[in-house]
């Protein structure tokens, strides 16, 4: 990680120097809501803090909560970006209001799949669901190409999920925005009858696989990748899920300029700082996800982003469909 902030700092040139703090210029500060963690994205911060003279505050907090907290704050919110882990969260703040549109240079660096529809957030790196399964115990030829495959009886006792996270509630969110909401039920009722095991988050599934304690979970892809880059060679692998249903869901994380914002100039500068070309390198190297910016290539390890078939569906509706998920996650007998 520190070879890796060296080589990034001698890259970024310099881009502005500070002169004020309203929409006409630039300003010495802003503030950033970020829904990703602190030991991920300091170091882009602190990168952007020396390119561009603009020092930033960050308040750390979970997506849903700091979307909360922008819904709660209204016009008032110190905010300038609201950057967050999920489509969901951002779409919350959309439909309340909240953001202002985002300029056509930045909206046009990213493929329109990843953005809000309405222009008021952007996609900066991508996270996809697959199933991380025991490489030493299933044969990948009899992994099925959607979700629906694994409420077969062949499936029962074998595949984990973790019916009380964020990124499995999006993807259930995801379903039913895709298949309706009783397909959905049914989905969870037959994992259910599986007997699929639960666990709290996707990084325990990931262990559990690797440990030979389950078969197979339902995660995000880049967990298997942080767990490689702690202990060396697994016996987890991936396998991406390309049938074009939930199981193919792409979930950007991404950015918002709050409505109310007296900086946009220099907020506007930290999202084209995150949609550059070291802090997409960042992603695909450390952090292990998608760069959405057009032109740039994923991790060698991972399959280009074009072959995995995410379904077609506005991202901001997530936002309306995640408090329905739940119900459903609870009326199936999951949570």
């Amino acid at each position: 990680m520190i070879r890796r902030l060296v080589v990034l700092t001698s890259l970024v040139a310099v881009v502005a120097t500070a002169c004020g703090g309203t929409d006409d210029g630039a300003a010495d500060s802003i503030t950033v809501y970020s829904g990703r963690s602190e030991e991920l994205v300091a170091p882009l911060i602190e990168l952007f803090e020396e390119a561009s003279g603009i020092e930033v505050e960050v308040r750390y907090a979970e997506s849903a909560e700091l979307a909360a907290t922008i819904l709660e704050e209204g016009t008032n919110t110190p905010a300038d970006v609201f950057f967050a882990q999920d489509p969901a969260s951002l779409g919350a703040v959309a439909l309340g209001g909240h953001f202002r549109a985002l300029d056509n240079a930045l909206l046009d660096k990213v493929d329109p799949g990843f953005s809000d529809d309405a222009g008021r957030w952007v996609g900066v790196s991508g996270r996809a669901r697959v199933v991380v399964y025991d490489s030493g115990k299933v044969d990948s030829a009899t992994l099925p190409a959607t979700e629906d495959g694994f409420t077969e009886a062949a499936w029962a006792g074998r595949l984990a999920v973790a019916p009380t996270n964020g990124s499995f509630l999006a993807f259930v969110a995801a379903k039913i925005l895709i298949d309706g909401e009783a397909a959905t039920l049914r989905w969870l009722e037959g994992i259910k009858a599986n007997d699929a095991p639960t666990y709290p988050k996707n990084s325990v599934i990931v262990a559990a696989v690797n440990d030979g304690e389950v078969d197979a979970g339902l995660v995000n892809h880049y967990y298997l990748f942080r767990l490689q880059d702690e202990v060396g060679t697994t016996v987890a692998a991936n396998h991406f899920m390309t049938g074009g249903g939930a199981g193919s869901l792409v979930m950007p994380a991404g950015a918002g300029i709050l409505a109310g914002s007296e900086n946009a100039a220099a907020a506007t500068e930290f999202i084209e700082f995150l949609l550059g070309a070291e802090a997409q390198a960042f992603f695909a190297d450390e952090t292990f996800e998608y760069p959405l910016a057009n032109g740039m290539d994923p991790n060698e390890a991972l399959p280009p982003l074009g072959d995995l078939n995410p379904p077609q569906l506005r991202l901001s509706d997530l936002a309306g469909a995640l408090d329905r998920a739940t119900d459903l996650v609870a009326t199936a007998g999951l949570l």
